[in-house]
């Protein structure tokens, strides 16, 4: 079964009395393992696709379904809860939390999800260890490189363990070093451990990686090349 299914799907925004169709008809599911990139020039739907996946906007035609589950039969609260337990983000601005430490904000989660702390704390480690940041456990943000507070948002992404992480130009603020490093560990967690990723980008150096490319223009698929 596919982790996600995207089944003629539309969303429509209304600019003064115009329609625009961000997404016009998009039908495409993911498999458990995927390590898959959405591109297309700006404005092609790319990030508002990420959105309706993560379900973090609704679509306005069509369905999605995460592991079997029909987000349009979600109330918002059931929602909010369903994103928790089965999708990471990783966002290009990192958003972590300032005045947490690095431990802190890959645990927040599990936190809000009330995990006993011995539970939490093993798990929070392990990520840590996981993204090569063992050392920097009570560091803040402020206190960290760019590349080294978005291999804490992965971490964080991944506390849960998530049906799949969805990754919104993770790289967009990197320097070169820095971005090599972090899809290493992407790639890493993706061949050992089996994690789905799903890409939004703009990185040619994302793309050289994918084992799938998928093009948007218009809200519309115009390719789909599997590279596996």
């Amino acid at each position: 079964m596919a982790v996600v299914e995207i089944n003629n799907v539309f969303k429509s925004y209304h600019d003064t009395e115009v329609e625009v169709k961000a997404i016009n008809g998009v039908t495409l599911s993911f498999e458990k393992g995927d390590f898959a990139v959405i591109v297309g020039p700006s404005g092609s739907g790319k990030t508002t696709l990420l959105n309706l996946v993560g379900g973090l906007d609704q679509p306005t035609g069509g369905e999605i379904l995460i592991a079997g589950h029909r987000l349009s039969e979600l109330k918002p609260s059931e929602l909010i809860d369903f994103r928790m337990d089965h999708v990471g983000f990783v966002f290009q601005s990192y958003n972590l939390i300032p005045v947490l430490t690095a431990a802190e904000n890959v645990g927040f989660i599990m936190n809000l999800q009330k995990w006993p702390k011995e539970k939490r704390m093993t798990r929070t480690n392990e990520l840590l260890t996981s993204v090569g940041l063992a050392d920097r456990h009570k560091s803040r943000p402020s206190q960290l490189s760019g590349g080294q507070q978005q291999r804490i948002a992965v971490a964080r992404a991944l506390a849960t363990h998530p049906e799949f992480i969805l990754a919104d130009e993770p790289t967009a603020n990197l320097d070169s070093k820095s971005a090599e490093s972090l899809l290493d560990i992407m790639e890493k967690l993706n061949h050992e451990e089996g994690m789905t990723f799903i890409f939004s980008t703009h990185d040619v150096r994302v793309m050289k990686r994918a084992h799938r490319v998928i093009t948007l223009e218009d809200g519309k698929i115009v390719s789909d090349d599997v590279r596996k």
